[in-house]
């Protein structure tokens, strides 16, 4: 147990040299990109470190993280180590950017590849912020999953042990029954001798038939009274004497004699005089035509 860890701990320490050595390598040639675009002695000295550093807060985000946070984290990783690659490469093509000789901006002869290395090398800085930032945030709010304990498994394995036992117990099936059963005599002592009593043989017993049940449906009856839906049947119709029009405007005039003009509607004297919408509504018309014809 003591070697593995005396040997963890050589390759750990032997890690850390070999990347503080790659560091001290990176971190000249970004000294130099850092001068050439416009960065200051002090500037040009911490930039190496929001580089390379970032590369390494990434590196060990991958081993805290899981999931999509640290696929995140894996990317990023990714992204700064293309973009320290690609500004050392062009610091081993660009002889004056080790005596910093070349002008103020200008990484490349061709523009374009120009304002790109300037625009790589001025947002790095600005994108360890925001990424590194963003990695700390996620590594605070990181929650392990939290890891089963011994005593959990042994009662599940105790209990899906006992569930198998008892399901490989065999199951008793009882005796069949049959139903023309027969009945055995009591046994009668018998001596040495020959018994004189006769024994009578036993009737088989069967079983009484047994009636059917059979099953109706019953519909459940409800204490609420039904309302009449359908049409009227003819004998309640014929139960109500037919009025003629005659006698229902008779019946009008009297029910609304003291209404007002406002309350003659078709609705109230169907209610008053209990006749059909149609009936009602040609008696509201007689009556406000007669109204009319008096008040004029």
């Amino acid at each position: 147990m003591n070697l593995h860890r005396k040997g963890r701990t050589a390759l750990v320490l032997a890690l850390v040299a070999v990347v503080g050595m790659a560091f001290r390598v990176s971190w000249n040639a970004l000294r130099d990109i850092a001068g050439a675009v416009g960065a200051d002695d002090t500037a040009a000295m911490l930039y190496p470190f929001v580089v390379d550093g970032l590369m390494a807060l990434a590196l060990i985000a991958t081993l805290v993280l899981a999931d999509r946070d640290r696929a995140f984290a894996l990317r990023v990783l990714g992204a700064y180590t293309v973009a320290s690659l690609v500004l050392n490469y062009v610091h081993g093509l660009v002889p004056e950017l080790h005596g910093r000789t070349v002008d103020w901006g200008r990484l490349a002869d061709w523009d374009p590849a120009n304002w790109a290395l300037v625009l790589l090398a001025t947002s790095l800085p600005v994108g360890s912020i925001y990424f590194g930032s963003d990695l700390v945030a996620k590594v605070l709010h990181h929650r392990p999953t939290p890891i089963p304990a011994a005593s959990t498994n042994a009662e599940e394995s105790t209990e899906t042990a006992m569930k198998r036992s008892t399901a490989d117990l065999p199951v008793s099936t009882p005796a069949p029954i049959t139903p023309n059963a027969v009945a055995l005599p009591r046994p009668v002592a018998v001596g040495f001798l020959k018994s004189t009593l006769p024994v009578k043989p036993s009737p088989s017993i069967a079983p009484a038939p047994v009636a059917p049940i059979e099953r109706r449906a019953v519909a459940a009856e409800s204490t609420r009274p039904r309302r009449a839906t359908g049409r009227v049947p003819a004998v309640a119709k014929s139960s109500r004497p037919k009025r003629t029009p005659d006698q229902l405007l008779a019946e009008a005039r009297e029910a609304t004699a003291d209404w007002p003009d406002a309350k003659v509607t078709a609705e109230g004297i169907r209610r008053a005089v209990r006749t059909s919408p149609v009936n009602a509504r040609a008696l509201r018309d007689t009556l406000r035509a007669e109204r009319a014809g008096a008040a004029a």
